[in-house]
């Protein structure tokens, strides 16, 4: 609300006033307005083929080169996105008090990069890499650099930018690109991200129901819930009698059980906040 004016978010703006301690989840909705697509469409449709599962990483040697060639010409864009106001108005919610924690299923970075202090990564962070075999951890940046010096043709390429920090690249031979091994062990080097076929490391989940334990309604922001790791978050709000809000533009897994859903961008509906 400005200027005593009601909007499109007051039965949000309600929402959050009423409840001190909120446990907020959110998804690529609130990276949009950063440049980096989201997954779905308004039906909760893949609007691309799904990401890359973890057997095929592994076991598909020239999936592991298309991935990373396609990895390395979208990681500019990707590495360069900033806030928006969806991050920055959570980072606010957390300065006051509100916030019980901020689970994100997104891989991005920019809540921390926003302000928000509490969060749990779920699916991890792309700014990091690791290695399958010693688990050895690098930064995303420094792969890059070893990536583009092994593979100079790639580099400069221009296409999409995709929602995993990839780029869209049809027709191209990636059966001679190079991927830099694990420089402690030799072993396959992977973002250190869940991919689809892998399990949400058990610490982030216990982190997160604990944190829905103390809370006193849970807050959806960009997500379609399509996604169990996410999902069972708000089943398990809804189990404890716990109010549930979501904000999505469009079809979510959970519209069925949930107290309050705004279609609207997120940063439409989170407005208020950065206007009170």
């Amino acid at each position: 609300m400005r200027d005593g004016t009601p909007t499109a978010a007051s039965p949000l703006q309600g929402f959050v006033a009423r409840h001190a301690h909120l446990l907020v989840l959110t998804g690529a909705g609130c990276s949009t307005a950063s440049g980096i697509p989201d997954y779905r469409d308004r039906n909760g449709a893949w609007k691309r083929k799904p990401p890359i599962t973890l057997q095929a990483f592994m076991g598909e040697p020239y999936t592991r080169a298309r991935y990373w060639a396609r990895s390395l010409v979208g990681w500019p864009s990707f590495g360069a996105a900033k806030p928006n106001a969806t991050h920055r108005a959570l980072a606010e919610l957390e300065r006051r008090g509100k916030l019980t924690l901020l689970v994100t299923q997104n891989v991005d970075g920019l809540h921390q990069r926003a302000g928000s202090r509490h969060v749990v990564d779920l699916h991890g962070r792309l700014d990091t890499v690791r290695c399958m075999a010693c688990d050895w951890r690098g930064p995303r940046d420094a792969f890059q650099r070893e990536l583009s010096a092994r593979n100079p043709d790639w580099v400069g390429l221009v296409a999409h930018i995709a929602p995993d920090g990839d780029a869209d690249l049809e027709g191209m031979d990636f059966a001679n690109f190079d991927i830099p091994p694990c420089p402690r062990c030799g072993g396959i080097v992977k973002p250190d991200v869940v991919f689809f076929g892998e399990g949400v490391p058990r610490g982030r989940v216990d982190a997160a129901n604990a944190a829905l334990a103390g809370a006193d309604a849970m807050l959806v922001v960009g997500s379609s819930l399509m996604v169990y790791s996410g999902y069972r978050f708000v089943r398990a709000a809804v189990a404890a009698g716990k109010p549930v809000a979501t904000i999505s533009l469009g079809h979510t897994r959970a519209d069925a059980i949930v107290t309050l859903k705004i279609e609207a961008t997120c940063e439409e509906a989170l407005e208020f906040v950065l206007g009170e």
